[in-house]
């Protein structure tokens, strides 16, 4: 064999463990994303202000396409005691429809005690922590979650 076609066997095992590296760091990256959507769900459902807090970035954006309003970490927090009544006697299903590059598509359907709602939610998550957030409602039931 010759130099060049000897020396690119000899690293044929680096650019495969590199290629399952890349791999396992990316399987990690979206295991840790759902966990943090798993969070932010259950945290959601009970109003605990702590946990979603402890969620969101100081400067996340929280955008509620519907109702064309967009909110800070502050005023998110500050409008949970409002949710909490809204939520009450709830429940919220969710699925990851996709997750990649630190972005998160979700399909909830909120379950409230008088009416249902489907909707689709997008995430942005880095560093443990969700930066953005846009909310908007699919249908007014969860009959295609």
């Amino acid at each position: 064999m010759s130099g060049p076609v000897q020396r690119a066997m000899n690293r044929r095992p680096l650019f495969l463990a590199a290629a399952v590296l890349l791999l396992l760091s990316s399987l990690t990256a979206r295991a840790d994303d759902g966990a943090i959507i798993d969070r932010w769900y259950s945290a959601l459902l009970v109003a605990d202000r702590a946990e979603l807090s402890d969620l969101l970035a100081d400067d996340v954006r929280i955008k509620l396409d519907d109702i064309g309003i967009i909110q800070g970490k502050q005023e998110f927090i500050a409008a949970i005691d409002e949710w909490q009544g809204a939520v009450a006697g709830a429940t919220i299903r969710h699925r990851i429809e996709n997750s990649e590059a630190g972005t998160t598509s979700v399909i909830a359907c909120y379950d409230f005690p008088d009416n249902d709602m489907l909707m689709h939610e997008t995430f942005a998550i880095s560093g443990n922590r969700i930066t953005a957030s846009t909310q908007k409602a699919l249908a007014q039931s969860c009959e295609a979650y």
